[in-house]
């Protein structure tokens, strides 16, 4: 399988170099400015800029000069600069070379030495991973950490690229580059490519250049309707809620929608691999009237915590592919609509299908992702809405964790999630963070590179730190911001310490006066739809 984000629609993949038949004049440079090929570079200050010159002996050399580097690369793979701000991709049908810069500010963020450390702690580990290569050398004056490894092949992974090469290239205390190759075969000509590595004056200003949409869906007629209904263009905004006990019991649910006024039309639910059959949840919820967004964490709370961080090797290996199409059957058999969340907050590490447990290859997400929509389409599942739904932040932030490289393409995913809390100040390090704060450029970031419908699909105020009832009046006044928003999902519940005190109060019930304020918001909603 070539492994690269489907569904660039301006995606740019540049075949650049020369044959023994080709003419002289084919070896001039290419040079690209803000995602598009151009003759000649413009004079404008804050363009991006990349340029690909043919050096005649097998090799291009790329020069990146929004990034500051330049290195060669053999003149057969293509160029993908969409994600400029992010990374380059330099690929071919059996190996990509992924480039990432990170700079680190001051005072307690990382530096390059704690990016190093944290980045490879999936060697941990050693069942999966066989490290041939871990040592340190200079290459062009740098300090280079260099990295081999490799696993087993997946056999659910077509074309596994396995065998993998690292090189964190030190510029000083809190600048790096990362090259990492990716590989269907032992990679024999990375050295060649770093010895290459130069870094240049930077100029100008990296983009995201990459358009996301979705795609037409094969669904039944009521999935189709209620999607239309819910996530169409001209759909308001709907509220949903996580409420512990439902829908396997409404007694609670029901008491606290009674004292707001409002029924939530969307439950969110949570499943695993050692969760119950998701059919009897389903179409309780059905009879009550709701559609459930269903969270399926490839996790499992009878294994282990580094049990856990091996599964995602292990379903593509096809150890649970059982259950996985059991899974699938029962939806189907359902037949009524549902928000199919799959592994989401994926660029936490607290997560363990996170890349940072295998092998910081996000593309492992991608795959096990596409697998498991095959085995759902397979079974004929046409009633169900795929979320894709990163952190609003990374943990770890560095670039090669960034959500976007997790994004499957868009014949996989319907709907946008977005998560963003306001934790509170319960944690050291934690702030309190104002909705419009998480919401404005989260929202503005993905309107630039999704066009799908957008929903929150969790999210909350803890009560540590600040006014929550403010909070939230401040939340519904700024909601009407982000019209692409088309469900919000609030998690009521709490989050415990190690000492199982409370540490962040998400309750919507937490007391009368936060109680008071979220039914006032919903009343001036609803008032506000009746008006339109």
């Amino acid at each position: 399988m070539l492994k690269k984000l489907a569904g660039f629609v301006i995606a740019i993949t540049l075949l650049v170099g020369l044959s023994a038949s080709e003419p002289a004049e084919a070896a001039a440079p290419t040079f690209i400015e803000n995602g598009k090929t151009v003759d000649e570079f413009s004079g404008h200050p804050l363009a991006d800029r990349k340029e690909i010159r043919p050096l005649g002996n097998g090799y291009n050399l790329y020069k990146d000069h929004t990034q500051g580097f330049s290195l060669i690369y053999p003149q057969h793979m293509e160029v993908d600069v969409s994600l400029s701000s992010i990374r380059t991709l330099i690929s071919d049908a059996n190996t990509r070379l992924e480039i990432y810069h990170d700079i680190f500010g001051s005072g307690n963020t990382p530096s390059v030495q704690a990016y190093i450390n944290y980045s490879n702690r999936f060697l941990n580990n050693k069942t999966d991973h066989q490290v041939l290569e871990n040592r340190y050398l200079t290459v062009n004056g740098y300090q280079v950490h260099l990295l081999r490894w490799e696993r087993d092949k997946l056999a659910r992974v077509k074309n596994d690229h396995n065998y993998y090469v690292s090189a964190e290239i030190i510029i000083n205390p809190k600048e790096v580059y990362t090259l990492v190759w990716e590989s269907t075969r032992p990679v024999d000509d990375y050295m060649q490519v770093l010895e290459s590595f130069q870094t240049i004056p930077r100029s100008g200003s990296p983009g995201l250049w990459a358009k996301f949409r979705p795609t037409e869906r094969v669904w039944n007629e009521e999935t189709r309707e209620w999607f239309e209904q819910y996530f169409g263009d001209s759909a308001g905004l709907t509220w949903g809620i996580f409420e512990p006990y439902a829908p396997a019991s409404f007694t609670y649910l029901k008491q606290l929608e009674k004292r707001l006024n409002y029924e939530f039309p969307v439950l969110l639910h949570y499943q695993h691999l050692n969760s119950e059959a998701p059919l009897p949840v389903l179409q309780q919820a059905y009879r009550e009237g709701r559609v459930v967004e269903l969270t399926l964490q490839t996790s499992s709370h009878s294994l282990s915590a580094a049990e856990n961080q091996r599964l995602p090797y292990e379903i593509l290996a096809g150890t649970y592919d059982a259950f996985l199409q059991d899974y699938a059957r029962q939806i189907k058999e359902f037949g009524h609509p549902v928000l199919f969340r799959l592994n989401n907050e994926m660029n936490g590490d607290w997560c363990t299908y996170s890349a940072y447990h295998t092998s910081k290859d996000p593309d492992l997400f991608i795959a096990l992702w596409r697998y498991v929509h095959e085995i759902f389409s397979q079974a004929g599942a046409d009633n169900v809405i795929w979320v894709w739904n990163p952190n609003d932040v990374s943990f770890p932030d560095f670039k090669w964790n960034h959500a976007f490289l997790y994004y499957p393409g868009d014949e996989y995913v319907d709907v946008i999630g977005l998560t963003g809390y306001n934790t509170g100040t319960y944690y050291l390090g934690e702030k309190w963070r104002e909705f419009a704060y998480i919401y404005d450029q989260l929202y503005r970031l993905y309107s630039g590179v999704f066009e799908h419908p957008f929903m929150i699909t969790e999210f909350g105020s803890n009560s540590v730190g600040g006014d929550k009832a403010a909070w939230i009046d401040n939340m519904f006044g700024a909601l009407g911001n982000y019209p692409r928003i088309k469900v919000a999902v609030w998690w009521s519940g709490t989050d415990w310490d190690a000492q199982m005190n409370p540490a962040r109060i998400y309750r919507i019930d937490e007391n009368q006066q936060v109680l008071e304020a979220f039914a006032r918001g919903l009343k001036k909603h609803l008032a506000a739809e009746e008006s339109e």
